[in-house]
Order: C-alpha cells, then structure tokens, then sequence
C-alpha cells in the first residue's frame, strides 16, 4: 500500500505493524514522544495492531496533542485501577474514562476512598510505570468475557458486556490488570511519567441513586512534568479566585440553598456591579441600532409546543398551572419576541429589526450540577433577537461578532470562534440547516477570523457560532452566542412585505455578547482576582479619616465625590490608619484617600491606590481628575465609552 506519513508517501507491506513503520520512517525523537497512530484522519488505533487495509494515511499521536492526552489519561486511569486493586484486594472495578483535564475511575471498595489513601496509591502507580509493562490487546466473544469476568468477581464488568451489541468485544492487559476497554493505549506504563490524584467523591453506579454508592477518585495526567506542574500551579492560582469565596468576601452575592437553590442573593455591592455592567450594555446596544423590550416571564404550555421547546427542551423548565391551564417559565426569550414582531406587519424598509432584553429566564439543573454563579437555575441573559431579510443576514452576523469582539478587548480576553452543527434532537429542514450554517462560515470567512467546526453542538434550532475567550489564567470559558434560524419564524409564520408588494419570511437571528450575566460576572471575577476595574468597581474610593478632627472635612470630601458622579464610602472608625488602609486593599477598593492635618489644611487627600501605589496628596479636584482619568482608561478605543451620572 502507498501510504501518506508526515508530508512524504511511502510503501507498506501486508500485516505491517504500525510501530514499524512509524519506527522506520520518523526520526528517532519523534517516534520517540509516538502513543498512537490515528488512520485516515479518523480512527485512533495502538500501535501495536497492524495497518489496516485500505489505509491511506497515517498520522503519529504524541502525549502532548488533544487527542494523545485522552489516551494517555485513560491508560494512566487502567494503571490508577491496577494500583488500587494491588492495594486494596477486594475492589470492584466499574469505569474510567478520560475527561477534560483528566480521568477517574470509580471503584466498589470496602470503604470510601479518601485523600490520604493518594500517596501511597501514586507510589504503587509509579512503581507500575517503572516496570515498562506494556498495554497488550485481545479480542474475546462476548459471552467469553462475561464469564471471564464472572469468575474474577467483577461482576461490573460483566454487566457492560451484557448490553453491548456486538459479538466481540476488546480487553486491554498490563502486567497482572486486564480490563474492558475500546482503546487505544499507551505502548506501554512507563509513558505515565507525570499524573497526579487530585480529589475523590461519591457516584452511584450508573447514576441511579438505587444503584449501590462507588468510590470515585479523580486524577490528572500530563506529558511531562513541566506540563503538569503548570497545571497544579493554574489550580492553586484558580482557588485564589474562586468567585465564590471572593463574592463572599467583597459582599457581593450569596446563596441560600435551604430555600433558593440555584438562585443568587444579590447584596449591595453585588447589585451595583450588576447595574453599572446593565446599563453599560443597554447603552452600547441602543447607540448599534437595537430596541429595548420585555416579554413575560411565564406563557401557556401551548406557545412552547408550537416553538418546539416542549418537544426538545421540556426536561430543562419549570411548569406552574393556572385556571387549570399549563403555564411554562421561560427557559429563553426568543418566543416573547417573536410574538412582538408579530404585533405589527413590517415591510422590507424596516427591517433589520433588533430587540433587546435583559431577559430573566429559568432552566432545571441538576443539583449536583450548580456552581456558583458559574451554573444557577435563574439567570438573566443579555439576549437580543434580529429579523432580517436573507440578504441582510451576512452583515448582521459580522455585526454581531465586531460588537463581541469589542466587548470582549474591553475586559482584556482573548478569543476563539467556533462554528456548532446541526445535532441529533433538532427541527427543521435539512436546506434550512444548510443556509444557515452556510450563512455562519462565508460570515467568519470573509472577516478573515480563524474558526473551528465543533460537530453537532448547535441548538435544536440552529447551528450557531460560539466565541469562547481566555482569561487570565488562562482558561477557556464560552461567553457570546450567534445562531442562526430559519426555523422558529416558519413555525411562527412572521413575515415581512419585500420590495415587489408579496410577503417574505424573514431569518431570526439568536444572540447574546456576555451570555448569563450571573455568569458572565462569576467568570470576571475570577479573571480579574476581585479587583474590578475603576468604571466596574462598586465602591471606586474610599476615604479614611486619621483621627476624629478630620470628620467634618472628611464628610465635606464624601459630598464632592459624590457630586461629581464618583461612587465613594467613608470610614470613620476610631481605627488605626494601618488597619482601616489594609481592610480598603482587602476590599479591592481602587482608590483609597488620606484624610489627616496636613491634607486638611491643603484641601486634599493622600491618594493610595489597592496595589499599595502612593500618589501623594491631591487636591479634591485633582482627585476627581485622577479617579475619572483612570476610569476612561479602557475606552479610549473601540468606540464605547461609560460616562459619570
């Protein structure tokens, strides 16, 4: 066979193992870091098994790729189960897959696992993959492999096999550990050179709380060290910022699971987070051409079976009864506004039409599910839907994705595109689909932005674009939204008046640039560690008085700050200076001003800054100046700006 092999093509014989011809082809350093081969661009396989016929490609799959770091977090997750089993004797093994940012695998023990059991499981771990054992495959019958996993008590394993449908299925053995599994592997144990146990928790088998509670260990695995210890240390950096510990901290939110699980309790400074990062938004979109509404927060279980939310997405609402009528609590937006567009006839002229809604919806999740603000059952989107013609769709697509962009360099993130297909569960025409998604590529396509295609991730509706940023830490989170849909106004059947007299059925565009902005402000603070920037910051000053003899010019300050649009707090507590400084640096309040003789006898403050930054003593006019000059700091491009009241 004529093989193509790291940008050159080559002969292979018949039976050849692919490690051969890996080993014969690439220098040594890279066959060295090989794991796998993935085949035709498609199937993942050891390298152990031989190429198989009709191969046309071969490409190597070292630790360090996405696809290598699965296999080898799943195989350290093999090596982690024949650790524990050689430990603790009488362990049932069930399952241990990898997933992002690792693996676990959940075991039947006699007693639940806990943190201090890790140092010596990691010992017996690398003991394994010291002794090189390789990952050796066999095919067995099915129902060979019940009984072969019978009579080693594993009665897990044999309970798997007995629902898959095919005739054979694949084991995978290392040393004296055999295991159930699809593959592919590691060639051998000594490729786990950097893994780490990190937590444990308890999960019924197969999720049903009638099942019996296993013992879950999680872990991470990593190429080399350096790989992992940048990992550890990202997670020490994220505990730091954990947006519930700061909210908690800074009084920004809190929650009541007694009474409101899923459901934030916005204090003060939380609320006034919340407002300034509200009416920022309704401007900015009010300057792009976008209206404001508002729809109803609950609407009769008839509109969600015509929208096709009660088909696809009932499992995720609430429903509440009326007058002996079923009522639905809105999940999303986009019904309420297709009514209101429907509330007029609109010709061709007026279109695009764009509203807007800080829209306060409701979806079930699990409670094992809620994070934080991260992941809530009530949230509130910043959620707008455009109806346009179909020749304007294009430039609102690029409209949207300049907007996100400038939202998203204003909180410094970076970006990345993603364009999501049609998933299995969704409506529509298979034309429909192709237009839209069609309509998404030449969008991002003739801006020039780089984009990946993340197969059948798209709403039931619509494929759509999703923009995930990085913050600074580097972690990805999935922010704004673009979808496309050509579905709910047929359903619908809004329509507008074209230029030739006739009625046309407009496209209905779904977006949001921030996405949940519970969310979006759990995410925030932890990219900016709780100290928000001056235009965000609940309090933006903060004045200290020295000593009671400051009071009067101390609450003459408060008034002028105030006046001038700045929000500032005072403390006047016969605290010393040091400890009423540090409490203000604690509270990430970005200006903390000075109030004793001297500055009172100038007619100023001594300006600290929350990094520990002294500017000296400032008249309160320049004070002012230097609070409203570091608030504007962000806006001087992009074309935003957030003005004083």
């Amino acid at each position: 066979m004529k093989i193509a092999l790291d940008e050159k093509e080559i002969e292979v014989g018949e039976n050849a193992l692919i490690f051969d011809v890996l080993k014969e082809n690439l220098s040594g350093k890279k066959f060295k870091t090989c794991i796998a081969a993935k085949i035709n661009g498609e199937t993942l396989l050891d390298l152990s098994q031989t190429v198989p016929a009709h191969t046309t490609a071969i490409t190597p799959v070292t630790a360090d790729s996405e696809e290598g770091l699965q296999i080898l977090r799943h195989s350290v997750s093999h090596i982690m189960a024949q650790a524990v089993q050689k430990l603790f004797p009488n362990t049932k093994v069930t399952i241990g897959p990898s997933i992002e940012n690792g693996f676990y695998y959940d075991f039947d023990a006699e007693r639940p696992f806990t943190p201090a059991d890790f140092e010596n499981i990691e010992k017996e771990m690398h003991a394994i993959a010291e002794r090189n054992l390789p990952f050796e495959r066999s095919v067995m019958s099915k129902n060979d492999a019940i009984e072969f996993f019978k009579k080693k008590g594993e009665l897990y394993k044999a309970e798997i096999i007995s629902e898959i449908e095919a005739d054979t299925v694949s084991l995978y053995k290392q040393g004296d550990f055999i295991d159930l599994c699809r593959g592919p592997h590691i060639p051998n144990t000594s490729f786990a050179k950097a893994f780490k146990l990190m937590s444990v928790a308890g999960a019924y088998w197969r999720g049903d709380e009638k099942n019996p509670m296993l013992s879950r260990i999680y872990g991470t695995a990593f190429a080399d060290e350096k790989e992992l210890k940048t990992y550890l240390n990202r997670l020490e950096e994220a505990k730091k910022r954990d947006h519930r510990k700061l909210g908690k901290e800074l009084g920004l939110f809190t929650f009541y699971d007694d009474v409101a699980p899923g459901m934030a309790f916005w204090l003060p400074k939380g609320m006034m987070l919340r407002t300034i990062l509200e009416d920022f938004l309704r401007r900015e979109h009010l300057k792009r051409g976008y209206e404001l509404v508002q729809g109803p927060q609950i609407m009769r279980k008839e509109l969600w079976e015509k929208s096709g939310h009660y088909d696809h997405y009932r499992q995720n609402m609430y429903f509440t009864e009326i007058e002996n009528a079923v009522h639905g609590v809105k999940p999303m937006n986009c019904v309420g506004h297709l009514l209101m567009y429907n509330n007029s006839l609109h010709s061709y002229k007026e279109l695009p039409v764009r509203m807007f809604e800080l829209g306060l919806v409701h979806r079930h999740e699990m409670s094992g599910a809620l994070h934080g603000l991260l992941r809530v059952r009530q949230f509130t989107q910043d959620d707008a839907h455009i109806i346009c013609t179909p020749e304007q769709l294009e430039d609102e697509i690029i409209n949207i994705m300049n907007f996100s962009a400038d939202l998203m360099a204003l909180f410094g993130f970076s970006y990345k595109l993603f364009i999501s297909t049609r998933p299995k569960d969704s409506i529509g025409t298979d034309e429909a689909w192709e237009l839209s998604t069609q309509a998404l590529i030449q969008a991002v396509k003739k801006e020039g932005k780089e984009y990946q295609i993340n197969e059948g991730d798209g709403a039931f509706y619509g494929p759509k674009i999703d923009i995930k940023v990085t913050d600074a830490i580097g972690r990805e989170w999935q922010l704004s939204t673009i979808q496309v849909d050509f579905n709910l106004p047929e359903r619908f059947q809004i329509e507008y008046v074209g230029q030739d007299g006739e009625r046309h059925r407009p496209v209905m565009v779904h977006r949001a640039i921030l996405g949940s902005l519970e969310r979006f402000i759990g995410v925030l603070t932890e990219h900016y560690t709780g100290a928000f920037p001056t235009w965000l910051a609940p309090v933006q000053a903060r004045i200290l008085n020295v000593t009671d003899a400051q009071l009067d010019f101390t609450r003459e300050a408060v008034k002028k700050l105030q006046a001038a649009g700045i929000r500032v707090e005072a403390d006047t507590r016969n605290e010393k200076l040091g400890f009423k400084v540090r409490e203000a640096q604690l509270a990430k309040i970005p200006f903390i001003l000075v109030i004793g003789d001297k500055e009172v006898e100038e007619g100023g403050v001594n300006i600290r800054l929350r990094t520990g930054e002294n500017l000296g003593l400032q008249s309160l006019d320049e004070t002012i100046k230097t609070i409203r000059d570091d608030n504007d700091k962000p806006f001087k491009t992009g074309g935003m700006s957030y003005s004083f009241a």
